[in-house]
């Protein structure tokens, strides 16, 4: 079988599948699940062109990962093939344990249990299957191997990964904010005293990188209405697993029926084979053919969640930079439970508060160090001329409620007390 191919990504082109080993990897069932998968999970309801799956980023990000070899290689910084090879499977596989909507549902299918750590298992059961052909991919995914540059290739604050999902995801949405340099990026790259660096050519782009990341994670990730439609999703998957487990009988397939029947949690989710099997079946359309089925269903509240994420009726998000107050939250929550006629313990339905907070840079977390004409290090926030860079370090934290449009208003000084009419 020829396994020379090409696939023809519409953010870099004509992308080769380097040998016919990861050909074999690409095709495996694990993988292939990914295509069904969506990158940034409810974000097409803002922006309707966000419909890029894991499967691209990863196959993107492959792409990048070999421009940065070629790179380093012609740097002379030694790379053996098999470390090429390696560092190639690791950023490809890096995105394996994704589930259903990537991050939306990370802890809502299984408690407490990230996408990280079910990458890993994965890839375990993936080096079983190959003979051990993925030990060192694993080393280096792990941080376990000597050379650190590699790893920080796969995961560090100016990884493929990021310089990946942050091209795609602005080329998908239009949000051309996020547009990097990542070409010119990865010419800058090279390698001293064992760990990854950029010239000091390159610190221009590395300064529009962190840039646009802040800008794509406050217009893009974290927008307000991307967060009530997350939030929606989540609350209407506890819905089910609320009513399953007290013996209501839900449609679903096979694989989401497993997660909804048993409360799957970090402890047994590892001891139990089977999970791990059943998580590999499970992917966004097993997600949006239960939620299109539950439109119809008797509970009033799975019904009115998953109708209004059909129909895109949105909850309405308030967010600022301080937090609401309890006067106002619980007036609110008045106005939601009597508008809907919820029992106290249904409110959180229908009414969500959430901290989100975010930093395009972390100097004390695997800095991004710039090297000068004579070779000396320095952090990109110590190198830089920007006056805002050092800014961008500072986390930024933001308040949030959410809450049906039926329901009245927060005005600037405070809660309108309208009459609310009673479900």
């Amino acid at each position: 079988m020829n396994k020379k191919k090409i696939i023809n990504d519409p953010v870099y082109g004509f992308v080769s599948i380097p040998s016919g080993f990861i050909f074999d990897l690409i095709q495996h069932p694990f993988l292939q699940r990914l295509r069904y998968i969506k990158q940034v999970s409810m974000t097409h309801l803002v922006y309707p062109g966000a419909l890029h799956t894991r499967f691209q980023h990863v196959v993107g990000a492959m792409h990048l990962m070999q421009l940065a070899v070629d790179t380093l290689k012609s740097k002379e910084v030694s790379i053996t093939e098999e470390e090429e090879a390696a560092v190639l499977i690791a950023i490809l596989l890096h995105d394996i344990g994704h589930g259903p909507f990537s991050h939306s549902l990370e802890h809502t299918i299984i408690e407490g249990v990230s996408h990280e750590v079910i990458s890993a298992l994965l890839m375990k059961k993936l080096n079983i299957q190959f003979d051990g052909r993925l030990d060192l991919a694993i080393t280096i995914f792990n941080n376990q191997y000597h050379r650190k540059f590699l790893h920080q290739l796969v995961s560090g604050q100016l990884d493929i990964d990021r310089m990946d999902y942050l091209n795609r995801d602005s080329f998908f949405t239009g949000v051309s904010e996020g547009v990097i340099s990542f070409d010119r990026i990865i010419k800058m790259l090279t390698v001293k005293d064992d760990e990854l660096v950029v010239e000091i050519k390159g610190i221009y782009s590395v300064e529009k990188f962190l840039i646009a990341r802040r800008l794509m994670y406050w217009q893009v990730y974290l927008h307000k209405t991307v967060i009530a439609a997350e939030q929606m999703l989540v609350k209407a998957l506890a819905r089910a697993k609320e009513l399953s487990n007290a013996g209501e009988e839900l449609f679903a397939t096979p694989a989401l029926s497993h997660f909804l029947r048993n409360k799957i949690t970090a402890d047994n989710f590892e001891e139990d084979p089977i999970h791990l099997t059943w998580f590999t079946k499970l992917d966004d359309t097993d997600i949006m053919s239960a939620l299109k089925t539950w439109c119809d269903h008797d509970d009033f509240i799975l019904r009115t969640l998953c109708s209004k994420l059909m129909k895109r009726d949105l909850f309405r998000t308030e967010m600022r930079n301080t937090d609401f107050t309890d006067i106002e939250l619980n007036e609110i929550k008045e106005q939601v439970k009597n508008y809907f006629g919820l029992k106290e313990s249904e409110i959180d339905y229908f009414f969500y508060h959430q901290v989100v907070q975010n930093s395009a840079y972390s100097a004390g977390s695997s800095p991004i160090k710039i090297a000068n004409n004579k070779g000396d290090l320095k952090d990109i926030a110590e190198a830089s001329d920007l006056s805002n860079l050092e800014a961008l370090s500072k986390r930024v934290v933001k308040y949030t409620i959410s809450y049906p449009k039926e329901i009245s208003l927060l005005d600037q000084y405070g809660v309108e007390n309208k009459k609310v009419k009673v479900n």
